[in-house]
């Protein structure tokens, strides 16, 4: 499912066909992306701690999300992969889709059949893997505002919910790959440590 791959968070512009980004789109993509915390970093393993004050400040920190999501032209980001210990994940699956703002969500029931697809993450750029992910989930959760909400999801976007629920046990798609293209994907990032330090 090529467009999966392509709509799944961010792969570098070399192995992507889009047409180059224009300066100013670049640039805040780049700023973006900086704010995002790579493979390496410890929290990327930590487990996300419960919200519990449901205030202004947790809805300028989705707000946040949401930009730095946008910008650095992903679908869906976790607030581990900013540096912020909350169980709040936000996604947007399609450009003009509505973003959709999960706090403390809980897999209610995942389908027992799966799908396999390729996935990239914003926190290990340049890396795909095959991923098999449940085809239809429900997902209890509240909203910024604290209210239960409740979403049945399937595809492309309950991929995106399992993908960023991950990330906030301290789970990668490294750790659900296949093991070849987990070691591929260990040089890939190695490669690019590598060339980032010199």
């Amino acid at each position: 499912m090529a467009e999966v791959t392509e709509q799944l968070e961010e792969v570098d512009e070399a192995q992507d066909d889009r047409p180059a980004l224009d300066p100013e789109t670049a640039a805040r993509r780049d700023a973006a992306l900086a704010l995002v915390r790579k493979f390496g970093d410890p929290v990327l393993r930590a487990k996300a701690l419960a919200v519990e004050r449901f205030d202004e400040r947790l809805r300028a920190e989705i707000e946040r999300m949401a930009e730095i999501m946008d910008d650095g032209m992903g679908i869906g980001l976790a607030a581990t992969q900013v540096g912020v210990l909350h169980r709040v994940l936000v996604y947007r699956v399609g450009g003009e889709a509505p973003l959709v703002a999960l706090v403390n969500p809980e897999i209610e029931w995942s389908d027992r059949e799966e799908e396999s697809s390729e996935e990239g993450c914003l926190s290990l750029p340049g890396v795909l893997v095959d991923i098999d992910r449940p085809v239809h989930v429900r997902v209890s959760a509240r909203d910024e505002h604290g209210d239960g909400i409740l979403v049945e999801a399937s595809g492309l976007e309950a991929r995106v919910i399992l993908h960023e629920m991950d990330h906030l046990e301290g789970v990668l798609i490294l750790d659900r790959a296949p093991r070849d293209q987990r070691r591929q994907a260990m040089r890939t990032l190695r490669e690019r440590q590598d060339a980032q330090a010199a």
